[in-house]
């Protein structure tokens, strides 16, 4: 669909620019192009990262002040200015990257701001090597094997024919592993690290490619137009950017292909309306916001969709993924305390889960159950107590070691990506083991068969119901054939029918010698299950025993029912409350 676009869209270039545009014609065409060269890296750090970059527009500066300052006070050429161009933004945006990527949101986004009024500043007060406020004239034109690209067409042509290039390597950026993490990454960050992908790395990757198309696009902005000044720094720039990404289609090399030659010509389309044409530029903008909140080439994917009946591709052969060369022998785990503020979550919790074996957790609700799963997994840090895996020390490792290391994990409410389909959510399971998309799309048809619904691997997550959902949850854990495997509540929402399926798929997996911890209120489902329980109330461990003892208890029926006199038929269904 993207390609289709994308062809479409540069013949369409073409012959506007070789029959139909006036000299100041060309020369908007050309900047819409550098936008776009910038937009496409933006496209990998906001549009599949999620990460809300404002350094976009810092970096397009950088790349044009280095072609400014090598060009017009050294003369050097555009064969060293243009990779220089786009290696010391690169060489900006790591060390940068690494201080500023850890924070989420809003506090992210000021501080890229921040970054970007730094070198702003930088380039007004620095008059030996910036020209300050004036900037720097006379940058040398494009010399490309001897001949001195002129402006017009051949200018357009040079950046068109990189935009091209540009396009190519974003989209295959896009489609591959590096785009399908980032997507997941930007769906879901705690699912992504459960999954073994490695959140900051992926987003350090993204900031930086970002920082190479930017800085391209900068240098190819100075040489069209001959002089560089702040104005390159300044916030429009990153509007420009921002905005183009968003009308054309987040995360799509198309749309920023698009958006860009729509901004940069809407402009001069409205330019009779004189004072009037900002008001009906704006309007334009916002109608197409709210009527294509996709982008423009995501609301023409879904006609185009609607037309021919949608989009089918081959779906992959199933294979059996490998098992890891080394698989731990079980978890450890000795006094883990979690406290948040003043509230104690988990107190002393020790717990042994051996290969082969079901080991179930009970509590009555807020007791700790899930923070003991979130502790186990990497998502959140004890405070105090050890655990081991396969007998080495994980106290404190990420969730992405934790995952790669044979750990998996499900959550309370089953964490599949909005919009994907369940191939690729399961599939993105395999991402940070797979040397290709399409093994671990294969592998994934294989977990889904082995969980029975093999069928809705064309389907998308959208709309599943509750216990299929789960099957798709459990095959995203299953795939990694992980040695130990974290089940918050995998029952809830299932039928008697269905509990009693997944019962047998359970028995099964342990029966093949993983390690399984259950957290569930059911308790008709749990005991039959488990050969070991505890039971936690208030983070404490009050009941550490066989399954056939729990209900009789006194500890653990006070805790669930606040009186110690009462039956285990009692019991049974507090537990299924």
């Amino acid at each position: 669909m993207e390609w289709g676009i994308l062809a479409a869209g540069a013949l369409t270039l073409l012959v506007y620019a070789l029959a139909f545009a006036s000299p100041y014609g060309l020369r908007v065409l050309t900047v819409a192009g550098v936008y776009a060269l910038a937009t496409f890296g933006f496209q990998i750090v906001f549009g599949l990262g999620g990460a809300l970059s404002l350094a976009q527009g810092a970096f397009f500066g950088v790349g044009a002040y280095v072609t400014g300052i090598l060009g017009s006070r050294y003369g050097l050429g555009f064969e060293a200015t243009f990779p220089l161009s786009m290696l010391v933004p690169l060489l900006l945006a790591l060390p940068v990257g690494l201080a500023v990527l850890r924070l989420e949101s809003h506090y992210f986004a000021l501080a890229t701001l921040g970054i970007a009024q730094v070198l702003h500043l930088l380039a007004v007060n620095l008059p030996e090597l910036t020209g300050g406020s004036n900037g720097l004239a006379g940058v040398p034109a494009v010399v490309l094997f001897g001949w001195a690209v002129p402006r017009g067409l051949p200018m357009a042509g040079l950046v068109w024919g990189l935009v091209a290039l540009g396009g190519l390597i974003g989209w295959r950026l896009a489609r591959g592993r590096l785009g399908w993490s980032l997507t997941m990454l930007r769906d879901d960050p705690l699912a992504a690290g459960t999954l073994g992908l490695d959140v900051g790395r992926l987003r350090l990757v993204a900031f930086g490619i970002s920082a190479v198309f930017a800085g391209a696009a900068g240098a190819l902005a100075v040489h069209t137009q001959r002089v560089v000044s702040p104005e390159v720094l300044e916030f429009p720039v990153m509007v420009s950017i921002l905005t183009i990404a968003i009308v054309g289609g987040r995360g799509r090399m198309a749309g920023a292909v698009l958006g860009a030659v729509l901004l940069l010509h809407l402009p001069e389309w409205f330019r009779f309306l004189e004072r009037g044409y900002l008001v009906i530029y704006g309007a334009a903008l916002l109608l197409t916001v709210v009527l294509a909140p996709d982008g423009l080439t995501g609301l023409l994917h879904r006609l185009t969709a609607r037309l021919t009946g949608g989009e089918r591709r081959a779906l992959a052969e199933a294979k059996e993924p490998p098992l890891p060369p080394v698989r731990p022998e079980g978890l450890a785990v000795e006094g883990l305390r979690k406290s948040f503020g003043g509230v104690r979550a988990v107190d002393r919790v020790s717990l042994d889960l051996r290969p082969g074996t079901i080991t179930g957790l009970i509590g009555p609700n807020g007791s700790g159950k899930s923070t003991v799963i979130n502790l186990l997994s990497g998502l959140e840090r004890p405070d105090a107590g050890r655990v081991r895996l396969g007998g080495q020390d994980v106290t404190r490792a990420r969730a992405d070691r934790l995952a790669r290391a044979g750990l998996a994990r499900s959550f309370q409410a089953a964490a599949l990506p909005s919009g994907a389909g369940v191939l690729e959510a399961v599939a993105a399971a395999r991402l940070a083991f797979d040397p290709d998309a399409a093994t671990a799309e294969a592998h994934a048809r294989w977990a889904l068969d082995r969980l029975g619904v093999g069928e809705l691997a064309g389907q998308s997550c959208d709309g599943l119901p509750a216990a299929l959902r789960r099957r798709v949850e459990l095959a995203r854990a299953l795939v990694r054939r992980p040695a130990v495997l974290l089940l918050d509540e995998p029952a809830a929402g299932l039928t008697d029918g269905e509990k009693a399926e997944l019962a047998v798929l359970l028995r099964d997996l342990a029966g093949e010698g993983m390690a399984i911890l259950l957290v569930e209120h059911d308790m008709g489902f749990l005991l039959p299950l488990a050969g070991h329980v505890l039971c936690l109330d208030r983070g404490r461990v009050i009941y550490d025993g066989s399954a056939g003892g729990v209900r009789r208890d006194p500890a653990v029926t006070t805790a669930y029912l606040g009186r110690a006199d009462l039956g285990r038929a009692d019991l049974g269904r507090a537990g299924s409350a």
